[in-house]
């Protein structure tokens, strides 16, 4: 088989998910360290979000509810349902203005003809179309169902009164069915027949469906016949039927939210109406089968809107629709507990109500636990995420660039030695042999010094001035144990995470640059514990008190006892001991004893453990963290004792400390196994 590999300059737009997942990890650390629960973790950072290798900024849940808070508000602001009442009812006095103006004139043109007899009739006319128009109902629906059947005088009046009615008819429409507002304008009788028809077709199939029976027509039948009056391209009758009663439901909210007068004044014109396109049974029929098919649609829901901005009812409607969707999508959001949760957000919803920016967040946010995931870095273990092996890594591995990225060439370099010695990786380089060197013979270099000292050919004589010897690179050993304060006091004082960070560095850079070195791992608080390097990313602080440094050193010593090589503790820590182990009363186990400010008996029997680690040849080399004058003078006194070296720092430039110490030491061993050689 052969393969075939395009390459072409970077422009954008390939795939940079691993990089991305590095990213997103990296910026996962902080919080994973300072909790120890990955999961946890992850649901904050779907919280606050996160910037991408290419500076994109994804939103997190925070934001977005922030955002719909502010839509939801804005869009009640803005809105005056009183507004469609007043606007109607202005009109309509306009049109009966302008009838009663028309009314004048012709009285006037009659006087003016000097015509009695049209004088005569003319003035009955206009005292039956006065009274007419005197004895309308007041409300608006009484008030239009009088004018339908008013002959109107003025030929103004009639075509402001047709063009308010084919309005109102829309209106009316985008109500209940927001898509059909056209086929509800002008409507003729055969329009208004089919209309009356798929009604009842819809009717009898939600009927037949909640009675059980077999749905006639089919929807395929229903669609063929129909679907011009029901534009919403839906796939399935489910999915009509859930339009139509978001709909209808969203018509409810919107009466709801009017006062009593309003309601009464609105519902009752866009009933009359319906009733005129001899629909308001159809649709009265439809509305109840709706609500008992779909009860959770919000039929109760009901809104405040404060504003200024006059409010059709279809333009109501409609704000009360997107006021259902962004209470509906708020919910959502506040009860997603995980990615995987947002993977059945309507994105189509979110870019409507926040934008398509949003909508690429939540898409993001979605696909975060999946990304990560796929790049190996977690793993969901009984519906929670852990790292893997490959994500414990690469945390590391971030740590130690983090910290070197921190750091000047000349401080550290490569970190090889700079001697000679006993080992298994050949250099390019040879020696004259001398007495004690490995004798890893380099054959082409000695003959070529017998051949040229004796000046002669074959045979060659061999003699140990002649011997060439190859050197080799120096591999020495060191056993570390890294004792680490897990007490309260570090997370309180921000100790505790960039303390991780050089725990994770430190065992990142032994396994990758000194495979043969030795790490152990020790945690102390009230009491010490092993730390097993693949738990280190979620090991926690202790909510216990106490510093009992004595029990950790202990451990490191017990774990350093069969370590060949150069032995060292690395004890970071920012508090002074205040708690020791004393053995229990049957004499099987031990209990701890507690005090603060410590007592002397704490101080002494960890003074006395550090003795026996001096004897064991165990260097202890201390950083403190925030030290204070107690802490210190203890310090001291296990320095003077042990003649390991203190350092005093930064939880900033704890990692610096520690990274550059260890490397020196490691050079430091080298040298003097050098001397001795």
């Amino acid at each position: 088989m052969t393969w075939r590999f395009d390459y072409r300059r970077w422009d954008g737009t390939q795939n940079s998910e691993i990089d991305d997942a590095d990213a997103v990890l990296a910026q996962l650390t902080d919080d994973l360290l300072a909790n120890g629960d990955l999961h946890e973790a992850m649901q904050r950072m779907l919280n606050r979000g996160w910037r991408t290798p290419e500076g994109e900024e994804v939103q997190g849940l925070r934001d977005l509810l922030d955002q719909l808070r502010l839509e939801r508000e804005d869009q009640l602001d803005r809105g005056d349902l009183g507004g469609a009442y007043s606007e109607v009812a202005a009109e309509l006095e306009e049109v009966l203005a302008e009838e009663r103006a028309g009314i004048d004139q012709l009285e006037t043109d009659a006087r003016q003809s000097g015509d009695q007899r049209r004088q005569e009739v003319t003035d009955e006319v206009a005292t039956e179309r006065r009274m007419a128009l005197d004895l309308l109902p007041p409300d608006l629906a009484g008030t239009v169902r009088g004018l339908q059947r008013y002959g109107f005088i003025s030929s103004e009046a009639r075509q402001h009164f047709e063009e308010l009615m084919e309005r109102l008819r829309e209106e009316v429409a985008r109500t209940y069915f927001e898509q059909m507002s056209e086929a509800f304008t002008n409507p003729d009788p055969e329009q208004l027949a089919r209309m009356r028809d798929a009604f009842d077709a819809l009717n009898r199939m939600l009927e037949q469906r909640e009675a059980g029976e077999p749905v006639d027509p089919t929807f395929e039948s229903f669609l063929e016949q129909y679907g011009d009056l029901f534009p919403g391209d839906p796939a399935d009758l489910d999915e009509l039927l859930e339009q139509l009663a978001a709909r209808m439901a969203a018509a409810q909210a919107m009466w709801n939210s009017m006062s009593p007068e309003q309601r009464a004044q609105l519902q009752g014109l866009a009933e009359s109406l319906l009733e005129d396109l001899d629909l308001r049974w159809q649709v009265d029929r439809l509305a109840g089968n709706l609500q008992r098919a779909f009860p959770d649609a919000g039929w109760e829901q009901r809104y405040q809107f404060s504003g200024d901005q006059p409010l059709g009812m279809g333009d109501a409607t409609d704000a009360a629709s997107r006021l259902k969707e962004l209470n509906e999508l708020e919910a959502f959001l506040r009860s997603a507990n995980s990615p995987a949760s947002l993977s059945e957000v309507d994105l189509d919803k979110v870019a409507k109500h926040l934008g398509e920016d949003a909508a690429r967040s939540m898409d993001r946010l979605a696909k975060l636990a999946k990304q990560l995931a796929d790049a190996g870095l977690i793993d969901q273990r009984e519906g929670r995420y852990e790292l893997t092996p490959a994500g414990m890594r690469r945390i590391g591995q971030q740590a130690l660039a983090d910290l070197f990225g921190q750091l000047t060439k000349d401080r550290v370099g490569n970190h090889r030695t700079t001697w000679s010695g006993t080992g298994h990786d050949r250099e390019e380089t040879t020696k004259p042999y001398q007495f004690g060197d490995p004798f890893n013979l380099d054959l082409s270099r000695t003959v070529h010094n017998a051949v040229r000292r004796s000046g002669q050919g074959v045979p060659v004589r061999l003699t140990p001035d002649d011997f060439e010897v190859i050197e080799t690179e120096a591999l020495s050993r060191t056993a570390t144990v890294l004792l680490l304060d897990l007490s309260l006091s570090m997370p309180m004082r921000d100790n505790f995470v960039p303390a991780k960070k050089m725990a994770l560095a430190l065992h990142t850079l032994i396994t990758t640059r000194f495979p043969r070195d030795y790490l152990g791992l020790v945690g102390f608080s009230e009491v010490a514990r092993v730390i097993e390097p693949e738990d280190l990313p979620t090991v926690s602080w202790d909510y216990v008190y106490g510093t009992n440094l004595q029990h950790g050193l202990i451990l490191a010593r017990k774990m350093l006892a069969h370590q060949p090589g150069t032995k060292q503790i690395i004890l970071v820590t920012d508090g002074e001991p205040t708690a020791h182990i004393v053995p229990d009363a049957r004499g099987v186990g031990y209990d701890v004893f507690f005090n603060y400010p410590p007592i002397a008996e704490t101080l002494e029997v960890t003074l006395a453990e550090v003795m026996r680690c001096t004897r064991s040849k165990i260097t202890i080399n201390t950083f403190l963290l925030d030290p204070d004058r107690a802490l210190r003078g203890f310090i001291e006194q296990l320095a003077r004792i042990n003649r390991g070296r203190t350092f005093s720092t930064s939880p900033d430039e704890l990692g610096d400390y520690v990274l550059v110490d260890f490397l020196r030491h490691k050079t430091n061993v080298r040298s003097r196994g050098r001397r001795a050689g």
